[in-house]
């Protein structure tokens, strides 16, 4: 767990906020109308507002936190959003809202989401499954957001979290907003020492991605991106055999996949003011 290795002597409260931005892209290809169908419908079972929650909780115990407060929703037709509120110290029984007893078994709407609610710190979760049309490539995409205030970090959750998902894209940006005071008025921006979010992801991780960093010291602001590097076919189709499939087009359908791949990571489309439409 991320705390002041040699606790800082501060004058009152830690106002320090931690704030860690994690998005993750899962690509597939699903050909057919059932397939892209039967896909979205697969996606919205494994991660569903029961299962966004339980690694809210997880992540949540991760960094020493309690749940005050929990939200969930299933989306029609597809997704799911889940919110804590946490709090760092511990609470008495009395003080937290009764909806968090309900745990694991809050009533779900007709798409999926989940919310909980913390005195000082939230993490929320947001799922987005979709598909090309055309090009027979789905993209599941997941939002997490972990904001914490006070000594406790959320950079300690990423291997977790990377590990939960099927992850070809990972982008995740770190913020240290705010500042506190140590005994003698100095204001402090920053209570750890960070020269990379990859410090913190796991090196046996790292090595099946190609990363990069953009980096503002100056603003205690972090950036990283990660592209996987190798493409097994075979996990990224959907109920069909990579041999059942002729030479050339398990090619054709490789590059389809690396070029949507490239174009997430890059993020280079460019709106078109005359049509509204990117290109």
């Amino acid at each position: 767990m991320l705390r002041l290795e040699n606790k800082l002597k501060l004058y009152g409260f830690n106002n320090l906020t931690k704030s860690l931005s994690f998005n993750i892209y899962d690509v597939c290809y699903a050909k057919s109308a059932r397939e892209q169908r039967d896909y979205i419908a697969y996606i919205d079972e494994q991660y569903n507002s029961e299962r966004l929650t339980d690694i809210l909780y997880h992540v949540t115990e991760m960094i020493g936190a309690q749940v005050l407060n929990v939200s969930k929703q299933d989306y029609d037709p597809q997704g799911a959003s889940v919110a804590f509120l946490i709090a760092e110290q511990a609470f008495p029984p009395d003080q937290i809202d009764s909806s968090c007893n309900l745990g694991r078994g809050v009533l779900r709407g007709p798409g999926n989401e989940v919310v909980a609610h913390l005195n000082k710190s939230h993490a929320t979760v947001h799922t987005y499954p979709e598909y090309h049309p055309d090009n027979a490539i789905a993209t599941f995409r997941v939002d997490i957001d972990i904001s914490t205030c006070g000594e406790i970090s959320p950079l300690n959750t990423l291997n977790y979290l990377i590990g939960s998902f099927d992850s070809d894209i990972i982008t995740a940006d770190y913020r240290v907003r705010g500042f506190t005071r140590d005994f003698s008025g100095k204001k402090l921006f920053i209570d750890h020492k960070i020269a990379s979010i990859q410090d913190y992801i796991d090196a046996k991780t790292l090595l099946k991605y190609d990363a990069i960093d953009v980096n503002v010291y100056q603003a205690n602001l972090f950036h990283t991106k990660l592209l996987i590097k190798d493409i097994d076919l075979q996990n990224y189709l959907f109920n069909t055999d990579v041999y059942e499939l002729p030479p050339k087009l398990r090619l054709t359908i490789t590059e389809s996949l690396r070029r949507e791949m490239i174009e997430i990571f890059s993020g280079a489309n460019v709106y078109d003011d005359s049509t509204g439409a990117d290109h």
